[in-house]
């Protein structure tokens, strides 16, 4: 019986390399917001699904960044440390010092009061850089031009905006040097907030990522542009469960202008102002997003068993007509 083995970069590293087999990740920035709190992480590549590999983040302990020839170890073990205490120099340290592949490794980490640390080994592939600012850090391996790092902290110290829009513009200033020497694949961010008493669960500002795509920075600003969007609903929902009623359909209103073809926020506002007995100011919003999706006719008519509209045939008749 013929006999079939898989091949596995690990045991062809512990068999002959003594070393990682190759680079997968290219350029990123983690940075905090000293405002906010925030911390985040965003990060481009010539390598599918990078974000699943380079960059963890978790609410109100820090952010990692470990690639070139990445050990995705570094991230669960740095968090893990500066959970406990430790700042992100002291972790990143004790790291390298149990790692007999440092010289190879691209590593950087920052914690919840905005230490930083970041290392390039002496064997990461030219052009390779990193640079540490006030919050922040960028760093990248496999650069076409020597330029990619200063013009990744020029950008993020130059934007203003919010955390993630300040990461984004340091990315797009790392594509416009000539970016990673093999192309560009793959891209993700990833924003958390600054609390230690947030669960991971519900310390998520943004988590995008981009596997594989021709333009992947491209697609990523486009997805951090929905994301605002929803981001806004969320807010709108929670408001209006608080009872900060106002607040709420303000932030609808908000939404809505963001991103005027998403006929779910127009759907779902209307909905919200006929439960609070507002049908009139509804019926605009109802009869926008049925030209757009008419099925959210269909959609009217299953809500009121779940408690979501009135159950007054008349009230549903007003919205029905909107779609005629």
């Amino acid at each position: 019986m013929a006999a079939f083995f898989s091949w596995s970069p690990v045991l062809a590293q512990e068999a002959h390399l003594n070393r990682p087999l190759r680079p997968t990740n290219t350029f990123s920035i983690i940075a905090r917001d000293p405002e906010s709190g925030e911390l985040g992480a965003a990060v481009q590549t010539h390598w599918f699904a990078v974000g699943v590999r380079v960059i963890r983040t978790e609410p109100g302990v820090g952010v990692v960044a470990t690639q070139s020839f990445t050990d995705p170890s570094y991230a669960p073990l740095g968090l893990e440390m500066m959970k406990a205490g430790k700042t992100a120099p002291q972790a990143l340290k004790g790291l390298l010092a149990a790692d007999s592949n440092a010289s190879v490794r691209q590593v950087a980490m920052l914690d919840a009061s905005g230490n930083v640390a970041s290392h390039t080994g002496s064997k990461n592939i030219q052009n390779a850089c990193n640079i540490s600012g006030e919050n922040y850090s960028v760093q990248a391996n496999m650069m076409k031009n020597s330029t990619v790092c200063s013009a990744m902290a020029q950008a993020f110290e130059a934007t203003s905006g919010e955390l993630a829009d300040r990461m984004y513009a340091a990315l797009e200033a790392a594509q416009k040097e000539g970016g990673d020497i093999r192309g560009r694949q793959s891209a993700s961010l990833q924003v958390v907030k600054g609390d230690k008493g947030v669960p991971l669960w519900q310390g998520w500002v943004y988590s995008l990522r981009v596997d594989d795509h021709k333009t992947p920075l491209k697609e990523l600003g486009r997805l951090l542009s929905v994301a605002k969007t929803y981001r806004l609903l969320n807010e709108g929902d929670r408001y209006v469960v608080e009872g900060r009623i106002e607040e709420g359909l303000e932030a609808y209103r908000t939404a809505e202008k963001m991103d005027p073809g998403n006929h779910e926020a127009l759907f779902w506002h209307a909905v919200t102002l006929a439960e609070l007995n507002r049908v009139e100011e509804s019926l605009p919003l109802f009869r926008k997003a049925f030209r757009l999706w008419p099925d959210w006719k269909e959609m009217v008519t299953r809500l009121p068993k779940a408690g979501l509209l009135p159950e007054d045939p008349k009230i549903l008749a007003q919205i029905l007509e909107q779609g005629n």
